[in-house]
């Protein structure tokens, strides 16, 4: 590590210091502070899982015990409260920690209990993307894309490439509990590296549809643990590039846990064929 400014040694001022310990702002802090946190899980005895390496799961005696960790935020859940407040006690022992009770919100994602069970929600976020972008009073629109194609296209390149990508980057952002929104933010991002005014006008229609869609969000309910999965493509719909969109839902039991919009690698030749 470099000589912190006001320590530097005048007599060897390149030289630089050798750390007994990560300390923080450092690249390898992050990964450094993930290894000692999730080692210290395992010692208590959580397992990774197979399908994200940020949650680690505990099962014995019929106890279910989740964390989920994202740098120093921490989420916790499982099926016995009187072992999550033992877990809880055992890193608190080991850690600084600071609990702040039930889950309220959670990575900007409010986390709103509902009688059936829960409703996530980016509303907030949602509202202040709007205010950014200077759409806070636009006129809302009711679906996120019109339903016919306009027949003519503004190719000239769009003013400001920079606020473009900030705003379309923000949609990926608020697309986690909105998969209403999942297609038409795709397309956009297409268009990341040299946006037309004609790409700006398909966000702006977008933003407009947030404006008047709000309270959407994500539910999460009881219900029977049945996998169904559904998948669809449009045919080489367009007409620079003809490579088809691919999109896919699967819901477990009433909820929807997992969905992608993709523009497929390579040009299907039929119907049937895919890219």
């Amino acid at each position: 590590m470099k000589q912190p400014k006001g320590f530097e040694d005048s007599n060897h001022p390149n030289h630089v210091c050798k750390l007994q310990k990560s300390i923080y702002g450092l690249r390898q802090s992050p990964r450094q502070w993930f290894h000692k946190l999730t080692s210290f899980l395992q010692t208590l005895g959580f397992e990774f899982s197979r399908a994200d390496p940020s949650l680690l799961i505990f099962h014995k005696n019929n106890i279910h015990l989740f964390v989920l960790i994202y740098v120093d935020d921490i989420l916790i859940t499982g099926n016995n409260p009187v072992q999550i407040q033992h877990i809880l006690k055992q890193l608190q022992a080991e850690f600084k920690l600071k609990q702040l009770g039930d889950i309220s919100l959670f990575l900007g994602i409010q986390v709103i209990k509902t009688t059936t069970g829960y409703f996530l929600s980016q509303s907030h976020y949602a509202q202040d993307l709007l205010c950014s972008a200077g759409f806070a009073d636009c006129k809302p629109a009711s679906t996120p894309a019109p339903s016919r194609p306009s027949t003519t296209v503004d190719d000239q390149p769009y003013a400001d490439p920079k606020l473009f990508r900030k705003l379309a980057g923000s949609l990926q952002y608020l697309s986690i509990t909105r998969p209403d929104i999942a297609f038409t933010t795709n397309s956009i991002c297409q268009h990341m590296h040299q946006p037309r005014n004609s790409d700006f006008q398909s966000l702006k229609r977008l933003l407009r549809y947030i404006k008047g869609s709000l309270s959407f969000g994500l539910p999460i309910q009881t219900g029977p643990m049945i996998l169904r999965s559904y998948t669809d493509a449009d045919w080489a719909a367009n007409t620079t590039d003809r490579k088809s969109i691919s999109g896919f839902c699967t819901f477990l039991g009433p909820n929807l846990v997992s969905w992608s919009v993709k523009k497929q690698t390579m040009v299907a030749r039929s119907s049937t064929e895919l890219g």
